[in-house]
């Protein structure tokens, strides 16, 4: 097993695995951090040799794996389960549902979805009654980078969700289009999601807010408003799977 996305939704449906990417585990499941679990890397690094030793009956990647698929499907039978961004909620309902056809959860993960499209769709009549423009920016060690629709965040936020982008020409790429404070101040969104990718990579990071909060980012309508909303980070750098997904819908439910 190495998706944490598949690893989360079968840590919700009480499915055994025997191996996972410990590496760089979201705190959620840290349970999986255990020595009954074998250790088969990180992400974007996981040990062949360990994974080969183990003879799984099946490995799960996402992503973050892709790359190695053609080396880790010699291994045992492999399965790739991505994440189309623009199309979020399709991709991962399509996903939960193998996941639910392999393992013989169809009942649990029907019901599971159904809760989560109810949220969804709440989510959804209220954000798209909203005015106010918003935009995603992450924070990456010092530097700032923005996210439009159908992008890794923006994917679920505007296309999904319906929140209205300040922003609808920023070119996606993985860590967003490179931008300044002033940009922020001269796109002056109402609502801003912020990614702190710091946090994400290391759990006891502080200063994002303070970064983030300056003088510039303090005249913007969201600042003045209280529209700022710094993102659950193990659920949206980790996604992918039930418990995430539920956790990303009540970071969208801010009205």
């Amino acid at each position: 097993m190495l998706d944490y996305g598949i690893l989360d939704t079968l840590d919700k449906l009480d499915v055994e695995v025997a191996g996972v990417l410990k590496g760089s585990l979201p705190t959620y499941l840290d349970k999986y951090n255990g020595s009954e679990y074998v250790n088969v890397g990180a992400a974007r690094e996981p040990d062949l040799e360990e994974i080969s030793a183990m003879k799984p009956d099946l490995i799960i990647i996402s992503g973050r794996e892709a790359e190695m698929y053609e080396e880790i499907k010699q291994l045992t039978p492999t399965i790739y389960l991505p994440i189309d961004f623009t199309n979020y909620m399709e991709e991962f309902t399509n996903n939960m549902e193998t996941v639910g056809k392999i393992f013989g959860k169809e009942d649990e993960i029907s019901k599971e979805l159904k809760e989560l499209d109810e949220k969804m769709n709440d989510v959804k009549d209220k954000a798209t009654e909203v005015d106010e423009e918003a935009l995603i920016i992450m924070a990456n060690g010092g530097k700032i980078s923005a996210y439009g629709p159908g992008s890794r965040y923006g994917g679920l936020i505007h296309n999904t969700a319906g929140y209205k982008a300040a922003d609808e020409n920023i070119e996606d790429s993985r860590y967003g289009k490179s931008v300044n404070f002033e940009y922020v101040m001269k796109e002056d969104p109402g609502i801003v999601f912020v990614v702190d990718r710091n946090a994400a990579l290391d759990p006891e990071h502080v200063g994002t807010k303070k970064a983030i909060e300056n003088e510039l980012f303090k005249k913007t309508e969201a600042y003045k408003n209280d529209q700022v909303y710094y993102l659950k980070m193990d659920a949206w750098f980790y996604g992918g799977g039930l418990q995430s997904m539920e956790m990303m819908i009540e970071d969208l439910d801010i009205f």
